[in-house]
């Protein structure tokens, strides 16, 4: 990891007025490079090789009452800028973080399952699920309660954005209109978390509502599951629904999910998983479902990384043509630094 320290930095935040930082900040950067072969049975390809780079700057200072900030800026995918988020950590209240498609609010809970390597739809046979996001999935306001109010074990996340269109905005812009005006207010989502209720458990749950225009209604989604881990393996199932994600009459009025996953540390560097995820859609007449399932084994070396999936996919992207159904398989190498 490469450490770049910056002289004279300083940073504007507070509640409600602006403090200027008491000291320099410091600046660290970490990256990763994946190159993978994917193939598709039955179906026409190009070239099977595939490589994607990524950088992460993580930017930290503190305040001169002692609160400390972060600074993260994502540029994954060739170095392609994918997400960032702005964070004030401060003592006995909690941490405030400005973010732009970190993961946020309920896109936290979108799926928490175990796996040796990837989520089912992220292995290269695509399924193109929906799953849920809240107000975490563009640019929103998140408020991670202290721990000094919660149980032993139990974490507390409120989210909130005027106007969660899922867009991630300049400084000094804003966004269009969107499709027809669907999302006509605001939107906010509450995300709990709790691994105090026994040893390996961790249960989750969250909730989002966004305004939308009457004619179509509110737009909210929930989610809720967990994972169990006794000794090397885990198990996980979760349940997410997201109703009226759209313009009536033109997508579907909801999606429902449910998805299970089981891994298995061998030992510190090989392991394996299995999973399942099934999201069925309801477009106001009919219904289709997506079935993903995934093997996948992982084997680290260091800093690198050499995993396997084995996929296969039903009605992809809630189509039954016959197209849609996939089988196949990522071999990846990953770098990381």
């Amino acid at each position: 990891m490469n450490k770049i320290t910056k002289i004279g930095v300083s940073a504007l935040c507070g509640s409600l007025a602006a403090v200027s930082a008491a000291n320099a900040g410091a600046m660290t950067v970490a990256g990763s490079a994946n190159a993978t072969w994917t193939s598709l049975d039955g179906a026409v390809t190009g070239n099977p090789l595939g490589m994607t780079t990524g950088m992460t700057f993580t930017g930290s200072g503190e305040l001169d009452n002692g609160n400390a900030f972060t600074v993260n800026i994502a540029n994954d995918d060739k170095n392609t800028f994918s997400a960032s988020d702005i964070s004030l950590d401060m003592a006995g209240i909690g941490k405030i973080t400005f973010d732009q498609g970190g993961g946020t609010g309920l896109d936290r809970l979108d799926d928490k399952m175990p796996t040796a390597w990837e989520e089912t739809d992220g292995t290269g046979v695509g399924a193109g699920l929906q799953t849920v996001t809240g107000v975490g999935g563009g640019t929103d306001i998140e408020w991670a309660i202290s721990g000094d109010y919660m149980p032993d074990g139990m974490s507390a996340y409120l989210a909130w954005s005027p106007k969660p269109d899922g867009s991630a905005n300049n400084d000094k812009s804003v966004s269009g209109a969107t499709t027809n005006g669907t999302v006509t207010g605001s939107g906010y989502d509450i995300v709990l978390e709790h691994s105090g209720l026994m040893d390996g458990l961790n249960v989750f749950a969250g909730y989002s509502e966004i305004a939308q225009k009457a004619s179509i209604g509110d737009r909210t989604a929930r989610a809720i599951g967990a994972t169990y881990a006794w000794g090397s393996i885990t198990a996980g199932y979760q349940y997410s629904k997201d109703t009226n994600p759209g313009v009536a009459g033109t997508t579907a009025n909801y999606y429902e999910n449910n998805a299970f996953g089981l891994s298995f540390a061998v030992n510190d560097n090989l392991s394996v998983s299995y999973g399942e995820h099934e999201s069925k859609q309801m477009d106001f007449a009919n219904s289709v479902s997506v079935t993903a399932k995934s093997l996948q084994v992982a084997y680290s070396m260091g800093g690198a990384t050499v995993k396997l999936a084995e996929t296969e996919v039903e009605n992809a992207s809630y189509s039954s043509a016959a197209a849609n159904d996939k089988e196949g398989r990522t071999i990846a190498l990953t770098l990381a630094f």
